[in-house]
């Protein structure tokens, strides 16, 4: 994508620490604030240009949940910008390695993802002239922290980009309420500081998000998690009846229990959107008799009977039923189970009519209707473990077959579906 221009807030980030700059004299910058904003490109040019300015032959890192999600939210589009300023950038894939040359300077840049506690491990014993972390709130702290720790090089400086979360957040404690102390320049980034968006996209993203997450990602707060989870879903109004004759394909949905109640969800997709059409659910405490995973199974059987099931997506925790369903003939796929992102992408499907649920789905009509966050829990969000199990087969449907990243990228079900012809 060619840049045509930056806003004021996008030119403070870009020149932040040019020797004429009234910020030069800050050791790091935060940028936080609503999705679409402008932030992540303008951060990953600045950090680069400052970097290739600053330095010769030195070690940086970009840090990001993952390296695949780095190499997509940040890099693809910045490589592209850079080359077109003249920038000449080499990538080893197999080392997550990236050499960029200009004006006789070369420096080296590690890509690096912190996905849970024993990423830290990674970053451990490398020396560090800069880190840019993008998606800061979605990394472990001990990650973070031992990327800061890394930056012993004499002018080293700092980078962290973020959506808000929580208020309860280590993050926003510990440096965006810090930010003076820890002498670090704070911008907080709306969708009104991105030129590039018309307001058509604007409105399009403004009517995805409810609830806390619209406060988040639409108004950049850090805010708590409060109430219904699917505060926009009335099921008097929402549920729809099953459309008439042939789906085009049919998936199936599973949150496995034994002692827990045991939901079962059958999706068939028409022109884009994908319908519960039917399920299943089992309470043994409600009964008094546990199943069998083969008993299971056998529900299975009779969810599906007549009809050609592409996949089953299962909570990845449920082994033995898995292993059940693979044995009866089933494709199986292990869910992604990511519960703040998959509610997210839920919530999303849902408000776009991509997901449907239809009359006769009296569980998960119920459990929508009284699924909330709960207030128990200090420093992240989380839903509350009570009328969730249907909640979290649907969940599994959205983040694993429908929209495995929350952003349209070929998922799960379509390669399963090409693969099978």
């Amino acid at each position: 994508m060619k840049i045509k221009r930056f806003s004021p807030k996008q030119k403070r980030v870009m020149s932040w620490w040019g020797p004429k700059s009234p910020d030069r004299h800050y050791d790091a910058i935060i940028c936080d604030g609503a999705v679409r904003s402008g932030k992540t490109l303008c951060m990953g040019l600045s950090f680069v240009c400052w970097a290739m300015s600053s330095f010769q032959n030195q070690q940086f890192a970009f840090c990001g949940k993952s390296v695949v999600s780095l190499r997509r939210n940040l890099l693809q589009e910045l490589l592209g910008t850079l080359k077109d300023l003249g920038f000449q950038c080499r990538e080893k894939r197999s080392e997550n390695l990236l050499l960029i040359r200009k004006g006789g300077r070369e420096n080296r840049f590690y890509l690096m993802g912190g996905k849970d506690e024993g990423s830290a491990a990674f970053i451990q014993g490398v020396t560090l002239a800069g880190v840019l972390l993008d998606e800061a709130a979605l990394m472990p702290r001990s990650f973070v922290e031992q990327a800061i720790a890394r930056c012993s090089v004499t002018g080293s400086r700092l980078w962290f980009n973020c959506n808000p979360e929580g208020p309860q957040h280590w993050f926003y404690q510990e440096w965006i309420l810090k930010a003076e102390s820890r002498n670090a320049l704070y911008l907080h980034f709306t969708m009104e500081d991105n030129p590039s968006l018309s307001e058509r996209i604007r409105k399009r993203y403004r009517s995805s998000y409810s609830g806390a997450f619209y406060r988040r990602f639409i108004l950049g707060e850090w805010t708590a998690a409060k109430g219904l989870v699917y505060d926009f879903f009335d099921p008097a109004r929402d549920a729809r009846p099953v459309p008439e004759g042939e789906m085009e394909e049919y998936a199936v949905s599973v949150d496995y229990g034994t002692a827990n109640p045991c939901s079962f969800g059958l999706w068939g997709l028409r022109g884009g959107v994908w319908y519960r059409m039917k399920e299943y659910y089992y309470a043994s405490r409600s009964t008094g008799v546990q199943l069998t995973d083969q008993e299971y199974a056998a529900a299975m059987d009779r969810l599906c009977a007549g009809l050609e099931v592409r996949c089953v997506v299962v909570d990845p925790s449920a082994a033995s039923f898995i292993t059940a369903l693979r044995q009866a003939g089933y494709r199986v796929i292990k869910a992604n189970n990511d519960v703040l992102s998959g509610i997210r992408i839920t919530a999303d499907l849902l408000k776009r009519g991509r997901l449907v649920i239809c009359e006769g789905c009296e569980d998960c009509l119920r459990e929508i209707a009284l699924y909330r966050w709960s207030e128990e829990t200090v420093g992240r969000d989380a839903p509350h473990k009570d009328n969730d199990h249907a909640m979290d087969d649907m969940r599994y449907f959205a983040a694993t077959v429908v929209e495995p990243a929350g952003r349209g990228e070929e998922g799960v079900f379509c390669a399963v579906t090409r693969r099978l012809g």
